[in-house]
């Protein structure tokens, strides 16, 4: 792989977590298992069928995940700072995600080689009351704060986990909610299912202000093999998940206030069959890329490794030479793993 010499990667999207010191949603079976590891297969064996198929491998979520495991895994990618987004914080005081925001903004980016914490994602449910004290307590605990995601990821099929009810985006407690979004100038996270991406339109058409981030090309789940109890079991259902997905990626890129992360494509919940090389990953994934780099264009496209949740099916190295391979020499580098990210996060802003 062949990187300018002088390129700083920023890698705008990665989960920090450590189940045993802070409150996570898998805090409880991380701590188990960390007393009594015998019981793994009694403890694994009651996490429905749905999450175990999200995550794949779920040594990475039950154990912690920090910026020297980031490092390791980033090898010899030279990422000069990255983008924490939030990622299953699960306070109840009133600190809330606020916590996680400080916590983060704590870690020991910067130092002894690690990359430089650039900006963070926190959480935040706009139809929830009392959204915009939420997010100032969050612009409160770190001036690195950037953005907002919830994630509204919902899968008709039952066998695939849902992360929110049906039509979030689209609520209209959401869409007045979003407004403190919006007015604090954070830009806002979109994750959902690909047969979602309308809901995306409909947001980005209310708040034309503000800046969308498509994350993991909507993740159109069995598109790469049989997930759940009926998507993604045949050739003609992948095909026509395919299709479905271009079609709709099309109207989001229509709109000028959504920008697209070329990310999420290791998930395990797309359908995969279990480790790829980087030639395999390459060949599956570039009709997806191609499309989303030629319907957004180069200057709102940007690389994420989505670190670790990618990390059981390809390396983050993988995922670059993919890209890059994909794109052949129109690619640029410097915007598609920097410069796009900085701008879009607003790094080096006080």
């Amino acid at each position: 792989m062949n990187l300018p010499d002088d390129l700083r990667i920023v890698d705008p999207h990665i989960h920090q977590w450590d189940p045993f010191t802070t409150p996570r949603e898998v805090s409880a079976p991380a701590k188990v298992l960390r007393r009594a590891p015998l019981l793994r297969p009694v403890v694994l064996a009651l996490v429905p069928r749905s999450g175990r198929d999200f995550v794949g491998d779920p040594a990475h979520v039950l154990n912690p995940y920090l910026p020297a495991d980031y490092r390791a895994d980033a090898a010899d990618l030279p990422v000069d700072s990255i983008v924490h987004v939030e990622a299953g914080w699960k306070d109840h005081s009133q600190l809330g995600a606020a916590g996680e925001t400080a916590w983060v903004a704590s870690l020991p980016f910067g130092s002894d080689g690690l990359p430089g914490l650039g900006a963070i994602v926190c959480h935040a449910d706009p139809s929830d009351p009392g959204t915009a004290e939420r997010l100032d307590r969050n612009l409160a605990a770190s001036p690195l704060l950037r953005g907002v995601r919830c994630s509204a990821a919902h899968h008709p099929d039952p066998g695939v986990r849902s992360w929110a009810e049906p039509g979030l985006l689209t609520r209209p407690a959401f869409l007045s909610g979003f407004a403190a979004i919006a007015e604090r100038g954070l830009s806002f996270e979109a994750w959902v299912y690909s047969h979602q991406l309308p809901e995306v339109v409909v947001l980005a058409n209310e708040y034309p202000q503000a800046t969308i981030v498509l994350d993991h090309y909507a993740t159109p789940v069995g598109l790469f093999g049989p997930r759940g109890r009926e998507t993604g079991r045949t050739d003609g259902d992948r095909r026509a998940i395919l299709d479905r997905w271009s079609d709709d990626v099309a109207a989001v890129a229509a709109l000028p206030n959504v920008v697209a992360k070329h990310s999420g494509l290791g998930m395990p919940v797309l359908g995969w069959s279990g480790a790829q090389t980087t030639n395999q990953f390459r060949d599956a994934v570039a009709p997806l890329v191609t499309r989303t780099q030629e319907l957004f264009g180069a200057d709102r496209t940007l690389w994420a490794s989505n670190y670790p949740m990618d990390k059981p099916i390809v390396s983050m190295t993988g995922t670059v030479e993919a890209l890059l391979d994909i794109l052949g020499p129109g690619a640029d580098p410097q915007r598609l793993l920097s410069d796009n990210a900085r701008r879009v996060y607003r790094m080096g802003d006080s």
